[in-house]
């Protein structure tokens, strides 16, 4: 048995009983408390990247990543010397070719957010993070997804259409956004997070899909990931890209 789930089946069991959940509120912050000092802080991987063009021809590339909750995450394209890739930090995004910033903007990664930050952040900070995004904190239902219970936040029972995300109702993961697609708001842009797996004590989703209009567009798949591994502080610095440039 993988140790990892040794390891989750203990929390879930000293958990106990969970408090009944009525408010995304209530819901984010029985997220950070059922895994409250075990879920790791930083995380690395190796991301090989699907993605499937609109004349039908498909185009595959790698990038490597290094994460460290909350509200950080570094993003190298291959080859290593490069100077390509982006950086999320300081609720700020960053973006780099040839080792040089051509774009520099604010920015609320929601996936990093929802996948990982709201287990670091104090509820109110997850929720304004969250309404800044456009979600709507007011609204809760509930669903199925994959044939497990979730929580859904931001939309009532049956609206697809309405910004989204899901949250698995066991384990207290986020599994599933939806929010219209750009512009087009007759169309809907769909995220998933799928076959999660234990993670020096918490979860990780090693395939995530993009999906508009229920046609997938782009597929990332997570290899190599190793948590709680030393990350420098010059990693987050953007006037420090080339300099910080991490080894593979």
């Amino acid at each position: 048995m993988h140790p990892g789930f040794v390891v989750l089946v203990g929390i879930l069991q000293a958990a106990g009983p969970q408090r009944p959940i009525t408010s995304p509120r209530e819901l984010l912050e029985a997220m950070r408390a059922r895994y409250e000092g075990t879920w790791y802080r930083t995380v690395t991987f190796v991301q090989h990247n699907t993605e499937h063009h609109p004349d039908g021809t498909v185009g595959r590339s790698v990038w490597r990543e290094w994460l460290m909750a909350p509200g950080k995450l570094r993003i190298e394209f291959a080859p290593a010397d490069s100077g390509n890739g982006m950086l999320f930090t300081n609720d700020s995004q960053y973006v780099f070719r040839g080792d040089s910033t051509i774009l520099a903007r604010p920015f609320v990664h929601p996936l990093l957010v929802l996948g990982f930050d709201v287990y670091a952040y104090p509820s109110a900070k997850a929720m304004d993070l969250l309404a800044r995004r456009g979600f709507d904190l007011s609204v809760l239902s509930e669903a199925t997804w994959e044939g497990r219970p979730v929580w859904v936040v931001g939309a009532k029972a049956g609206d697809i259409r309405t910004r989204q995300f899901w949250v698995d109702k066991e384990r207290l993961v986020f599994v599933r956004m939806l929010a219209p697609a750009g512009p087009d708001t007759t169309k809907t842009a769909e995220t998933r997070f799928s076959k999660y797996t234990p993670l020096a004590g918490g979860w990780i989703a090693p395939e995530v899909e993009f999906l508009l209009e229920g046609r997938r567009q782009f597929l990332e798949e997570y290899r190599d990931i190793q948590a709680n591994v030393a990350i420098p502080a010059a990693s987050w610095d953007a006037r420090r890209w080339k300099a910080a440039r991490l080894p593979r």
